[in-house]
């Protein structure tokens, strides 16, 4: 299959032609320069979905934390509550731990033949693309994405990474190595265990399958820590494993905070098996928990301040889009994001006006509504930090070209950003501010923006755009990143792994790389008499 990349599959489903590829950046030279186009002060379209999970999963049944307590999940377009869930702490982790140990050492899952374990990965992912349209306006709603892009981009992709691990769930096999003398050798890959796994809030059921996919297709079982911001769609998907014959106990979900229910997870002496997603201060609190414990491998997927960097032989009208997009795809709350567009100092001026007038074209608004690109931010956090930074941004001589400001009075919309004139010592150059806002900078040769790039603490992703097979070459050796998307972003498929330099973590997702994840390896030497041969 072709790469699935989010971003054409939604221009190819969405009536976004005209703000999409191909657009005419000539058409806002009367507007002002810090208006955007938005139907963000429209009263709310209400959801087309009801809300039935809100207990914890373990071992198979839904049910009330131990505590009895639960925590509001808010709707980003208002601040106002959804629903309530229940919040597990230390006590529910402990029981969901338990749960998955039974099920690991005592149920059938890793026992049972791979082709089965197949089969229901590959029934769960038709159920889910059965219940897409729900599951869609759930991650819609509890989350602010825009459903065009979880209906027609997250959920197919979502799908596809099931299929993809059940075609691997039996295909995973050990060698038999020769070795110096009499001796038959077999080197095993076994599962590994009890996986324990913490999710963001900015792709929901995408972290969902890049962290269980790999997991349950290897024979693990798995607690499934929820982020608090966003935990409606995976009790919803895990009631459809259920359904796809999934033995209880082999998926249990917690939903709760990262300092009770999280560090619970992260420190328990009976898992064996750390995945995490988050940010890079979190992650180092996770490794240290993991390590404190009983020494658990962790995998990391952290943050990023990825580089788009765009050389004066591009296109700049494609450079324009594709850096737009690489930016403030999913708001700007994305890992990756592109989020230091380096720029040519010949082509400079001409990039930045029609980057000045793509954002100002970009429709804020009601993610349920047709034709809207970007929503709200997730919560009030992250509204409060976005707006922090451009306030940064502004103090520190930047110029702020566009957007700067919030939308409305209800909810968490922010104005589509860019700087012009940023330095790379400015903090919008250098912190993720995982937001609508887009820093344009100046270079002038190969080996500057390669040593400047390069300058973060950082290494996720980068994005190059350019017509000569010899600067890409040189730029995605160069470039200290995970990945190096060419005249391109966002490309992501599910056999394409995806992980950090530095400290943007530690390991791969997706992709053979990240089966090993979830594998032990064991060597079984055993004796030959009189072999025939060696």
């Amino acid at each position: 299959m072709a790469a699935r990349r989010l971003s054409s599959l939604l221009t190819r489903s969405v009536s976004l032609s005209s703000s999409f590829r191909g657009a005419n950046y000539g058409v806002v030279s009367g507007m002002n320069r810090f208006s955007t186009a938005t139907a963000a002060v429209e009263e709310p379209i209400s959801p087309p979905v009801q809300i039935n999970y809100t207990k914890l999963l373990i071992n198979g049944q839904f049910v009330d934390s131990a505590s009895g307590k639960t925590f509001p999940t808010l709707d980003p377009r208002t601040g106002e509550v959804i629903a309530h869930v229940a919040e597990g702490d230390t006590e529910d982790i402990n029981r969901a731990v338990s749960a998955a140990r039974k099920a690991f050492d005592e149920g059938p899952w890793p026992k049972m033949p791979a082709y089965e374990r197949a089969r229901v990965l590959l029934r769960f992912a038709d159920l889910v693309e059965k219940h897409s349209d729900e599951l869609a306006a759930l991650e819609t709603w509890d989350n602010g994405k825009t459903y065009e892009q979880a209906a027609k981009a997250e959920l197919p992709t979502f799908v596809r990474i099931f299929h993809y691990y059940a075609g691997w769930a039996d295909k995973i096999h050990g060698l038999t190595v020769p070795a110096d003398g009499a001796h038959h050798v077999q080197i095993l890959h076994e599962p590994i265990g009890v996986a324990g796994q913490i999710i963001p809030w900015n792709f929901p059921l995408l972290m969902f399958a890049w962290k269980i996919g790999p997991a349950l297709a290897t024979g693990n079982t798995v607690v499934l820590k929820t982020a608090e911001q966003t935990p409606l769609t995976a009790l919803y998907v895990a009631k459809l494993f259920h359904e796809a014959g999934l033995p209880p106990g082999v998926l249990n979900v917690i939903s709760g905070y990262g300092p009770t229910a999280g560090a619970a997870l992260a420190s328990h002496m009976d898992v064996d098996k750390l995945a995490f997603t988050g940010s890079t201060d979190t992650g180092k609190i996770v490794l240290e928990l993991a390590a404190k414990s009983n020494l658990k491998p962790v995998t990391l997927e952290l943050g990023g301040k990825s580089p788009f960097i765009v050389c004066e032989d591009a296109d700049i009208d494609k450079a324009v889009e594709e850096a737009h997009f690489a930016l403030f795809f999913n708001q700007g709350q994305c890992c990756c994001a592109g989020s230091r567009t380096f720029v040519h100092e010949r082509v400079y001026d001409e990039f930045l006006e029609k980057a000045k007038a793509r954002a100002l074209r970009r429709t804020v608004g009601d993610p349920f509504r047709e034709g809207v690109e970007q929503g709200p931010q997730i919560d009030s956090e992250q509204f409060d930090k976005v707006l922090r930074y451009i306030r940064s941004g502004v103090d520190s001589n930047a110029t702020l070209e566009c957007g700067g400001e919030r939308i409305g009075s209800k909810g968490f919309f922010i104005q589509p950003t860019v700087f012009s004139n940023v330095q790379d010592n400015m903090l919008i150059a250098k912190d993720e501010i995982f937001g609508p806002v887009q820093s344009i900078l100046k270079f002038k040769d190969l080996d500057e923006v390669i040593r400047r790039a390069n300058a973060t603490r950082y290494g996720l992703a980068a994005g190059v755009y350019t017509k000569n097979i010899d600067t890409a070459n040189t730029l995605s050796r160069g470039l200290r990143a995970g990945t190096v998307w060419i005249n391109c972003f966002d490309v992501f498929d599910a056999a394409i792994p995806f992980g950090g330099y530095k400290m943007s973590g530690h390991g791969r997702e997706k992709g053979f790389y990240s089966l090993q994840n979830y594998l032990q390896v064991k060597a079984v030497v055993t004796p030959l008499k009189n072999p025939a041969w060696l």
